[in-house]
């Protein structure tokens, strides 16, 4: 069996090599395991030192996906044995969610702090765990085949892998529109709103691995980083860069969501469904999804507005902690995943009975002698965050 993550170091003209990294789970449309996120962080933090390595690539196997999410299965699995057992109160009794939650936020903690440039040719789907691999890039590659969406409330979860910091710095409501009916962003789109740099055509990868193998990188990485944007541009595909959904209706979005609370703007994005198929859509997603991960979204955007990203990440781990030790996310993998029923009942049952308590629980720390994030500054390399102004 072949390795759930694939390592290369390419030689360029003058001898610098570049290294490659490439998920490859094809099956599984390449959800990120907790063996993934180990065999990842550990060659990215070698690479990291190593002054013959002048730029990182991250690609994935097959042509449908990047990464599609985290590996839900293992996270099912573990909630629902923790949900059954005498320690289910207590939200850091759950082991594998614990080190899984971690481990990810590390990594990707990790690529938005790299101090080297990194390209991710982020082609097919980007969904929840693999935007978390993406957003941190220094070189974010979209082609006419890219589908990035945060899903997360469809399986009563919220946008985490620091999606509450990237949603939070989109323009106008574009995050808080996301993150509530989990549309799909296509190329173009995915420029207008920070989640990429270039938009190429799928088919001139080769041509741009060519190219890059030309180039004459350097020990520093400013002038490595100059270089690697001036061979993508030249590649840019200037039509997939036209206005797409999301900028066409920009207005609307932000006045369908410029409201104080989601049951407000589930009712006014509901009212607007006629208008167009693609309204109808995201309105249908934001009422069969989970109404406590619409809620925690909004709030989570709202602090993450003001915080830097490493305050982000412990913040949305203790959250995913008692996502995992509460129902809704459980039920919502179960009736995507496991059952396959598409009828999910969540707890609670409507953005009305979702009360101030009840979210305020979620931030609740748990009584552990230090965040497992604490020194998460500390365990990366000392860098300026690329693309921290989105």
């Amino acid at each position: 069996m072949s390795a759930p993550v694939l390592f290369e170091e390419r030689s360029a003209a003058n001898g610098m090599r570049i290294g490659i990294a490439t998920l490859n789970a094809e099956k599984s449309l390449n959800a990120l395991s907790l063996e993934m996120v180990h065999l990842l962080t550990e060659r990215l933090a070698a690479w990291s030192v190593d002054t013959g390595i002048a730029f990182v690539v991250l690609q994935a196997a097959g042509e449908k996906a990047f990464c599609a999410g985290g590996d839900l299965q293992n996270l099912y699995r573990a909630m629902r044995a923790h949900h059954s057992s005498a320690e289910r109160d207590d939200v850091s009794a759950n082991a594998y969610a614990m080190e899984f939650f971690a481990d990810e936020y590390r990594l990707d903690y990790l690529i938005h702090t790299f101090p080297k440039p990194v390209l991710c040719w982020g082609d097919g789907v980007v969904m929840g765990g693999g935007v978390g691999l993406m957003a941190g890039a220094s070189h974010r590659v979209v082609t006419e085949q890219t589908r990035v969406a945060m899903p997360e409330i469809s399986i009563g979860l919220f946008p985490d892998v620091g999606g509450s910091w990237l949603l939070s710095r989109m323009p106008g409501k574009i995050g808080l529109f996301l993150a509530l009916t989990a549309t799909q962003v296509r190329a173009a789109d995915a420029l207008f709103v920070g989640l990429a740099d270039y938009a190429l055509v799928r088919s001139n990868k080769d041509a741009v691995f060519a190219a890059l193998l030309q180039q004459s990188w350097n020990k520093f990485a400013d002038d490595n980083h100059s270089f690697l944007s001036q061979v993508l541009r030249q590649f840019a595909d200037p039509t997939l860069a036209e206005a797409g959904m999301l900028q066409q209706n920009f207005a609307a979005i932000n006045a369908l969501c410029d409201r104080t609370s989601v049951a407000e703007i589930a009712a006014e994005i509901h009212a607007a469904a006629g208008t167009s198929p693609w309204l109808a859509k995201a309105a249908a997603t934001l009422a069969g999804g989970s109404p406590g991960s619409a809620q925690l979204s909004m709030v989570l955007q709202q602090c993450a507005a003001s915080k830097p990203l490493a305050d982000v990440f412990r913040m949305e781990y203790i959250v995913a902690l008692h996502c995992a030790a509460r129902p809704d996310f459980a039920e919502g993998i179960r009736a995507l995943l496991i059952d396959k029923d598409g009828s999910p009942r969540w707890q609670p049952a409507s953005l009305e009975q979702v009360s101030h308590t009840w979210l305020e629980g979620f931030f609740a720390e748990p009584a552990w002698a230090a965040h497992p994030l604490k020194n998460l500054e500390h365990t990366s390399p000392s860098a300026p965050i690329y693309g921290a102004e989105l």
